[in-house]
């Protein structure tokens, strides 16, 4: 009888346990949420502190990557279930940035909105906690259930019923088996999605389309030395209607490039979502000329995608080239990049080393970033350093063609991102020149 509980047990606990439902994709509920945003002339990461429960504190702050001094930053958590907002001010800090607690009512859907001059982002995210599992009910429920059983078993000994006795022992031991089982299986089994995740949705064959966008500037036609903004509105192909669904990665909703046709203006900022489908990000330039702006976007279930942008900007402008505030961040610092091989070849990995002069601290989750932009701007790639640690930094890249190309490699220190512009000339293979 004993021996025919315990195989049940043994055939019933992994199908209990794997009737949990499966994880849902890219749901991490206890994590920190990191969204870098180019807002109020400076660039800056707006931190999410995970929350292990509901109703209770969630904590936001702001870390600066440029030199700034106690920016305020207006927040506002807002519901979007049922509207509940909460508000505070955060004041970005380079180090140790100060956190402030929103008491967040429920898990789901809410909308963070930044105030930062006269600036404002409304970013969308999701507040989840971590669900108590079925295994834990069948752990503890086990250990109780033999405990029980053992202490009955015990005391119907002692009374003289020996029959009764084995059979709760029995009880017991299956119960104490059962727990034992899920405690060894459950590691190796997916999580339940969190509470406040998405509904799953059946995903369409092939994920989602690639977005449609529109990049223009507002005022159409900028001027020289004069503040404007690129706007990029993204569509959905086949409904016409806006993408509202960007996957955060590499702590951005968006990663836009513009650089000066020449390359003497470089610019790498995180616009601002203004509206749904719509990305924002005022900019400077101080020379008149042909502009491109790249966007590196992913939409979920969908995978990432390059846009590509045109524009000119009026004017004369200062001779020379730009300064460090205007193109937001210190140029020229530090020795110039080495490549291996010294010319590299196309279509084949080549490294670039550089000595960062100073301690590199962590930038959009990396060490550093290594931009390469075609002479005439028609390719543009990005890479990260390799995770070498120390002040060198290494990237591994595999330029696609023979020709000069512009590059930049980025990195952070103690207050601002320093940008070293350089170029590369690469050869074509033997046999192909």
């Amino acid at each position: 009888m004993i021996r025919r509980l315990l195989c049940l047990v043994v055939a019933l606990v992994p199908v209990l346990v794997c009737a949990a439902p499966a994880a849902a994709h890219n749901v991490s509920a206890g994590a920190d949420l990191r969204i870098a945003q180019t807002i109020a002339g400076t660039e800056l990461t707006v931190v999410v502190k995970g929350t292990t429960r509901v109703p209770g504190p969630l904590r936001i702050g702001v870390i600066a990557y440029q030199p700034v001094t106690g920016l305020p930053v207006e927040l506002e958590v807002r519901s979007v279930e049922d509207g509940r907002a909460v508000t505070g001010v955060a004041r970005a800090a380079a180090r140790d940035p100060e956190y402030v607690e929103l008491k967040v009512e429920r898990t789901g859907p809410h909308e963070l909105t930044l105030r930062a001059g006269n600036e404002v982002a409304v970013v969308p995210f999701r507040v989840l906690v971590e669900r108590g599992s079925g295994a834990e009910f069948l752990i503890y429920g086990g250990f109780f259930l033999a405990g029980l059983l053992l202490v009955g078993g015990l005391l119907t000994g002692a009374l003289a019923r020996p029959g009764r006795a084995v059979l709760l022992g029995g009880g017991a031991a299956a119960g104490l088996t059962m727990a034992v089982m899920v405690i060894v299986f459950e590691p190796m089994l997916p999580a339940g999605p969190p509470d406040g995740a998405a509904p799953v949705v059946t995903a369409q064959a092939g994920g989602r389309p690639f977005v449609q966008a529109r990049m223009e500037t507002v005022p159409a036609r900028p001027a020289a030395g004069e503040e404007f903004t690129l706007r990029v509105d993204l569509v959905d192909g086949s409904t016409g209607r806006p993408v509202d669904d960007l996957a955060l990665h590499h702590e951005a909703l968006a990663h836009v490039v513009v650089t000066s046709e020449d390359g003497r203006h470089f610019r790498h900022v995180h616009p601002l979502r203004t509206a749904p489908g719509r990305l924002e990000v005022r900019l400077r330039a101080d020379r008149a000329g042909a502009y491109i702006a790249h966007a590196e976007l992913e939409r979920e279930d969908s995978g990432g995608q390059l846009l590509t942008g045109r524009f000119s900007v009026e004017g004369k402008g200062p001779e020379g080239p730009e300064s460090g505030p205007e193109s937001g961040s210190v140029s020229g610092v530090g020795a110039r990049p080495r490549s291996q091989p010294a010319v590299p070849v196309a279509g084949r990995p080549a490294t670039i080393e550089l000595d960062a002069s100073g301690s590199v601290r962590p930038w959009l989750g990396m060490s550093g970033h290594l931009i390469v932009r075609s002479q005439d701007g028609a390719f543009l790639g990005h890479v990260h350093e390799m995770g070498s640690g120390g002040p060198r930094l290494r990237f591994t890249f595999s330029f696609p063609r023979a020709g000069r190309y512009l590059a930049w490699a980025q990195y952070a220190l103690g207050d601002r991102i320093v940008t070293v512009p350089f170029t590369v000339d690469v050869t074509a293979p033997e046999g192909t020149r």
